[in-house]
């Protein structure tokens, strides 16, 4: 759990989260044991490198028709693994996203992002994730997506959603397991493999789990 003898940020609040206290957002781990094993959220470092080149490959034809694209020729492709983590940490320093890394008992099997951060009026964000074929199905991502969003929740935010593709099975079953909200489709809202894709938007605020995401999930998982 991230832990300093700092006080909490002001306008946060350890009430969504386990005795939490941050000296700054960023960078932070987090960490829960399940099941599955020890469930790590963490920063991406360079010397990931070899390790996420060889998931990326392993896992193309899992992952690649879910991957989203950019229409017109301007996108900008970080040229290497070592740019593309200062891209990353950038952002995260900036306070537009907070980008992890997964682990499960120490290995990197995935990627998981707070992204799209608005504070002012809306306080929300957005959830994207990908995870290693071998590991679906373990409850590994709906732990990261609790954590994830707990630790949004204790920074002050109050809602995450998340967007899937109607056809996305394994996504679906995420948050149906967390129990998102269904808030309807929204058409050709994301460009996906080089269309506009309709998108299903599951969405919770920090209201409907006092507790914490993450307690709420642990309840549900030991009555499976």
């Amino acid at each position: 759990m991230p832990s300093s003898k700092s006080d909490v940020p002001e306008g946060t609040t350890g009430k969504y989260v386990k005795g939490w206290t941050v000296a700054k957002p960023w960078p932070v781990t987090l960490r829960e044991d399940t099941p599955a094993g020890v469930v790590v959220l963490r920063p991406l470092r360079r010397r990931d490198a070899n390790d996420w080149a060889r998931l990326r490959a392993e896992n193309a034809a899992w992952l690649e028709r879910w991957e989203a694209t950019a229409p017109g020729a301007n996108r900008y492709i970080a040229s290497t693994f070592g740019e593309y983590v200062r891209s990353l940490s950038a952002q995260a320093r900036a306070g537009t996203s907070l980008p992890f890394g997964v682990e499960l008992d120490g290995a990197l099997v995935g990627q998981l992002t707070v992204s799209s951060i608005t504070w002012g009026s809306m306080c929300s964000a957005s959830i994207g994730y990908w995870v290693s074929q071998t590991v679906a199905g373990r409850g590994v991502i709906p732990t990261a997506v609790a954590m994830a969003t707990d630790y949004a929740f204790f920074l002050g935010l109050h809602r995450i959603e998340i967007n899937i593709r109607p056809e996305n099975k394994p996504s679906l079953r995420v948050v149906e397991k967390l129990g998102l909200r269904d808030e309807g489709v929204r058409e050709r809202f994301l460009h996906i493999q080089g269309q506009w894709r309709d998108h299903r938007t599951f969405a919770i605020t920090s209201e409907e789990v006092p507790e914490g995401l993450l307690a709420r999930w642990q309840r549900s998982r030991e009555a499976l």
